[in-house]
């Protein structure tokens, strides 16, 4: 079937290139790039693991030392 339609098409192109060239094509193309920026950066945030600022900024009302009845219990 591809052979068939190969004649009907001039050597792929299938707009010409006055679409291409005007100004609410390249509007478009803008928004499907940062469309797919927005996309990408979401499911590498979905993929990485939670960071939890508790882990990065000591407060004071966090205890120096374990009260824990296990001694070698973690903070």
């Amino acid at each position: 079937m591809t052979a068939a339609l190969a004649p009907a098409l001039p050597a792929g192109i299938l707009l010409p290139e006055s679409v291409m060239h005007s100004d609410w094509f390249s509007i478009l193309i803008m928004f499907v790039a940062i469309n797919t920026l927005i996309y990408v950066a979401l499911a590498m945030a979905k993929i990485l693991p939670k960071i939890y600022l508790s882990d990065w900024i000591r407060r004071r009302s966090k205890r120096s030392e374990t009260r824990s009845i296990h001694p070698d219990a973690r903070r």
